[in-house]
């Protein structure tokens, strides 16, 4: 449990803060860094969800009156704007985001050297009630043009492109955040884009130890293939002299600088977002000790409109104290119409951006996550026959994501969602939802009265969409992966897809997937009115402790040292 035992279970975060705050224990400012920061759907610096934990995160610890100041690069192009055609072929567009329209220009602006010139950068403030976020700028009049398009999108560009965004983001984070008036005392570093912020404090005279002590680095891709590398000739080149001698061996990565195993060798906390991501991320890196902490989402802004009234009505103090949703007294009848206003919102969305009208007494099953290829979004489809067997006149599908734009596989999948729908059409509608944003997240999680996810296990780090889904009351059937082995009761909270199998088998899984819709979803679903309203609310209960107010009584046990 750590230094304060069971003391933080017992109380409210917010009590526990204060608590400290008049023993003299709250002195630190922890500088929060994250290549990505979703706060709304229109300010798109975020991809997935990385992003939008991150800014879940920041807007928990605004709630918590905790002393983090947020940063991240702002991205002019954002991520991207998704096209699909008929055939599901996907395009993207990019729109140019105006700062002024979601944060202010606070008027200070850093210089860093870089290819023999100088990067310069605007910082914009973008606040929550006292907690800053700082976003940095390269589109200054003084840039190289090539400097100047470090800010243009996210995740774009090449090696060479990425890795100046990451030393802008590591040194020019922590240069922005002192230039801001703060005096930071620990670091928590998102990723190995960060990793570069470590070597910043040792330059300017952080010791090793100190390091250690004051700086927690969380891992969230359990796929090797995720973490960057970048050439050691390269980081030489971008570094210059902040570089310390050692650097390789800090690494331990051989040819390549691995950025992770540079924030790992240099940072002496570190986390990943569930407890079977940490079992996995120990193996990725061995002999190193990797704590649990899962993920939580920002309760209040993850509850949909009808939910919230309700929970306003019933748990007036549930916005303050998310806990409380643990012991819900809610009748049968309340759920259920609460959880028609959140499905016709949901068949309002779909007509509007479709013109596709989803039956009203079907079984709406929600998929909705990155078009990454180990997240098989395509799984449902791979025995159609069977498909339409169990599902003809029972149930109906909304699918909404985006792939990476350079990601083949991942668009190929959306095509063969396009290609699967086609082919089930007169028996099962199947819509896809363009250009998924938060705000499309909320309403399909709130409005699905199914939540599937079907990655290959142990690919899922933590799969927050999921408890967004419980938030509101849809139960998740998913593969047992990331954060839903903590979760599931199978047959009262959701459903389990499989044992937990580890070895990758579609068939499998396919089978599983079916298997558990024809046997125990679908008669359920029929008997709706006198067994769905219990899932739903066992649901609810089970995401009272994934959010990010737990989440954040779990990162103080270390901020709480810096």
């Amino acid at each position: 449990m750590g230094f304060f035992g069971p003391f933080h279970r017992k109380y409210r975060l917010g009590t526990f803060i204060e608590l400290w705050k008049r023993t003299g224990l709250v002195r630190m400012s922890v500088a929060y860094l994250s290549a990505e920061v979703g706060f709304e759907s229109d300010l798109h610096t975020y991809s997935g969800g990385l992003g939008v934990l991150a800014g879940d995160h920041i807007k928990s610890a605004a709630d918590s009156e905790l002393d983090l100041i947020g940063c991240t690069l702002l991205y002019r192009e954002g991520y991207g704007k998704q096209h699909l055609d008929e055939q599901g072929n996907q395009s993207e567009t990019y729109s140019e985001i105006n700062p002024e329209e979601f944060m202010s220009d606070t008027g200070v602006e850093i210089a860093l050297p870089l290819d023999g010139n100088t990067l310069h950068s605007k910082v914009w403030l973008y606040q929550i009630k006292g907690v800053p976020t700082y976003f940095l700028d390269t589109r200054h009049p003084n840039n190289l043009p090539e400097h100047a398009g470090l800010g243009n999108r996210l995740y774009g560009g090449d090696n060479s492109m990425r890795i100046r965004q990451e030393y802008l983001l590591g040194v020019g984070g922590i240069r922005a955040i002192q230039a801001m008036g703060h005096e930071i005392t620990g670091l928590h570093l998102n990723e190995g884009h960060c990793a570069f912020a470590a070597l910043e404090m040792l330059y300017q005279g952080w010791t090793r130890e100190e390091l250690k002590q004051r700086t927690l680095f969380t891992t969230h891709t359990p796929v090797p293939a995720g973490h960057d590398r970048f050439p050691w000739d390269d980081v030489e080149i971008v570094l210059g002299e902040i570089m310390p001698p050692d650097i390789r061996e800090i690494a331990k990565s051989g040819d390549n600088c691995s950025m992770s195993h540079l924030g790992i060798g240099l940072c002496g906390n570190i986390n990943a977002v569930s407890s079977l991501n940490s079992e996995v991320a120990e193996k990725m890196f061995p002999g190193t000790k990797i704590h649990p902490i899962t993920n939580g989402i920002h309760h209040t802004t993850w509850t949909s409109d009808a939910f919230k009234e309700l929970f306003d009505t019933k748990i007036p103090d549930w916005r303050d104290n998310p806990e409380l949703l643990a012991s819900v007294a809610l009748s049968p009848e309340e759920l259920l119409t609460t959880k028609e206003k959140a499905r016709s919102d949901l068949r309002q969305l779909v007509f509007s951006e479709t013109g596709v009208e989803l039956e009203k007494d079907r079984l709406t099953i929600g998929f909705a996550r990155r078009f990454a290829t180990y997240k098989r979004a395509n799984l449902i489809f791979r025995n159609l026959k069977q498909l339409e067997k169990i599902g003809a006149g029972n149930i109906q599908f909304v699918f909404a994501g985006k792939a990476h734009p350079k990601d083949q596989g991942g668009k190929l999948l959306i095509k063969s969602i396009f290609e699967g729908a086609k082919e089930i059409e007169n028996d099962i509608q199947v819509v896809f939802l363009e250009n998924y944003s938060m705000t499309t997240g909320l309403i399909m999680t709130a409005g699905s009265d199914i939540w599937l996810n079907n990655p290959i296990r142990p690919m899922e780090a933590s799969g927050t969409s999921g408890m967004k889904a419980a938030m509101n009351g849809t139960p998740n059937c998913s593969i047992l992966d990331g954060w839903w082995p903590e979760a599931c009761v199978h047959g009262v909270n959701g459903w389990a897809i499989g044992n937990g199998e580890d070895n990758r088998d579609d068939d499998r899984d396919a089978k599983n997937i079916l298997d558990v819709l024809e046997h125990e979803i679908i008669p359920a679903w029929r008997n709706r009115e006198l067994v769905w309203p219990d899932i739903m609310k066992q649901s609810i209960e089970t995401s009272s402790q994934f959010t990010g107010a737990r989440m954040m009584q779990d990162y103080l046990e270390f901020y709480s040292n810096f």
